[in-house]
């Protein structure tokens, strides 16, 4: 697309630019590959091992991981739709709700939280290459850890040398990471069936881990706290995929029709991370008669096999990590940094950012606890994130009724520039849905700190996703009624 004359140049570039019909080659086949390519990643199967670590059954750990998808399925098709109508990413759609200049702080914030989960997810594959070189040496390498980093220094070279294989997929772009992701879902379901065999096999069952009760029955450590951990446990799977939920646009501006993107995510999300989280479940059970402990790092797993085993397990590993990692943590961050200052920064230039930043936040530390992975991390950006979704919910389809002028998401004189390019109720809806989680995650994250934050405020952050979509779209509402300049000229939907 070429820009408007009037079009400002501080606001657009090509990679910003709606789609053409010849770039909108994704099917639904497309989608459901590219979820369950993200789906099936070490984070996602350790997400069991929090909820059973925290009291849940097995079967009570994989519905609520399971309930926790369906439900971030809603906002993700919701939001998805404007990226296919009018082949906008995610950084450009939220100009329509926050105003041409006010739509940098949502991508800011939606970037921040990716670059924090792209540099988990390099610290995960730079692990498998630190465990492949020790068994391969026979013993533990690296020696004493680096002052200041708490890692030792074979360890950084892993995790730089992972963060180094990824930049090819960040130069060639998208198209790239679509081949990647189409190609290696079946790989990645094939590999599950593998396992599954595997420990089946060797433990000659599928272990004690299934049949165990829950700790909150009558009797349990935990009898009667089922609700108190459920809700903050629900909370934390919504948060897992709550960044996804907000620039999915970044992918579905290249469906060929909704029904394409609607069908794809569907099928892909929910069912696949149910079905990871039993798989996890049922090969930690069995880990638990190989090996006398339940082991819910898939990489210590893989360490403990034999011969070619170990290998083939950890390249597939690593091709996983590689492939979930530019799908779900660079794509949407790359869009948003170029949005701040699209004159200078392009797509592949906010991807060098994106993992700049992810080498900054130190993420190793981000995993040191199950409890900050949960309540800080998990819980903590979701409370960032859910009032953002919230806002742009109710601009698309209450505000706009899904028409936007999209030569005006492009212009600081357009209707979607509101007070020098800022909507000051987008602003204020955000606010009003962030606030209410501040005291309950500042206790959670500096307990020593902050030891006298109210009961209310700890129950309210247990559900910091729920309370802050909710609030900020009832004030967002509000504040729009009436006031919302018409779309001058809708684009046609593609149905």
């Amino acid at each position: 697309m070429s820009p408007d004359p009037a079009t400002n140049q501080d606001l657009w570039n090509e990679d910003l630019a709606p789609t053409s019909a010849a770039q909108r080659t994704w099917r639904w086949y497309h989608f459901a590959a590219l979820w369950v390519g993200m789906v099936m990643c070490i984070p996602a199967y350790t997400l069991s091992a929090s909820l059973i670590e925290a009291g849940m059954s097995a079967y009570q750990a994989v519905f609520t991981v399971f309930l926790a998808n369906a439900i971030v399925l809603l906002p993700m098709l919701l939001i998805g739709h404007a990226g296919t109508k009018y082949g906008i990413p995610y950084a450009v759609l939220a100009r329509a709700a926050f105003g041409t200049r006010g739509a940098r702080l949502p991508a800011l914030m939606r970037a921040i939280v990716a670059c924090g989960w792209y540099g988990i997810q390099t610290w995960f594959g730079g692990s498998m290459i630190y465990t492949l070189l020790g068994v391969l040496a026979g013993h533990e390498i690296g020696g004493a850890r680096l002052a200041g980093l708490g890692i030792n220094g074979a360890q950084l070279l892993c995790f730089l040398a992972f963060w180094a294989i990824q930049f090819y997929f960040i130069v060639h772009g998208m198209d790239a990471i679509r081949k990647l992701e189409t190609y290696t879902a079946p790989l990645k379901i094939a590999i599950c069936f593998v396992l599954l065999g595997w420990v089946y096999q060797k433990a000659g069952g599928f272990g004690p881990l299934l049949d165990a009760p829950s700790q909150f029955v009558e009797g349990g450590k935990k009898a009667g706290q089922f609700w108190s951990t459920f809700w903050p446990s629900l909370t934390a799977m919504v948060g897992f995929w709550a960044t996804l939920a907000l620039n999915i646009p970044d992918f579905t501006r290249f469906a060929r029709t909704q029904r394409d993107q609607i069908l794809g995510q569907s099928v892909g999300l929910p069912v696949p991370m149910g079905l990871l989280a039993a798989l996890a479940v049922i090969v930690t059970s069995a880990t638990v008669v190989l090996y006398g402990k339940a082991l819910w790092d898939p990489v210590d797993l893989a360490s403990r096999m034999t011969g070619a085993a170990v290998l083939i397990a950890l390249i597939v590993l690593l091709v996983d990590t590689v492939s979930v990692n530019l799908a779900a943590n660079l794509v949407g961050p790359a869009y948003d940094f170029s949005a701040l200052a699209p004159r200078r920064i392009s797509y592949r230039t906010g991807g060098y950012i994106t993992a700049g930043i992810a080498l900054a936040m130190m993420p190793w530390k981000i995993l040191e606890s199950t409890q900050g992975y949960i309540f800080t991390w998990l819980i903590g950006y979701s409370a960032l994130l859910g009032p953002i979704a919230g806002v742009l919910i109710i601009d698309y389809y209450l505000i706009r009724r899904t028409e936007l002028a999209v030569d005006h998401l492009y212009k600081d004189d357009g209707i979607y520039g509101y007070r020098g390019g800022w909507n000051p109720a987008a602003i204020v809806a955000f606010v009003a849905g962030v606030l209410p989680n501040i005291p309950g995650f500042m206790n959670a994250a500096f307990p020593e700190s902050f030891p006298d934050v109210g009961a209310a405020f700890k129950t309210l952050y247990t559900y910091a996703w729920f309370v802050g979509i909710a609030i900020s779209a009832v004030v967002y509402g509000i504040m729009m009624k009436g006031r919302a300049a018409p779309a001058l000229h809708p684009a046609r939907s593609l149905d």
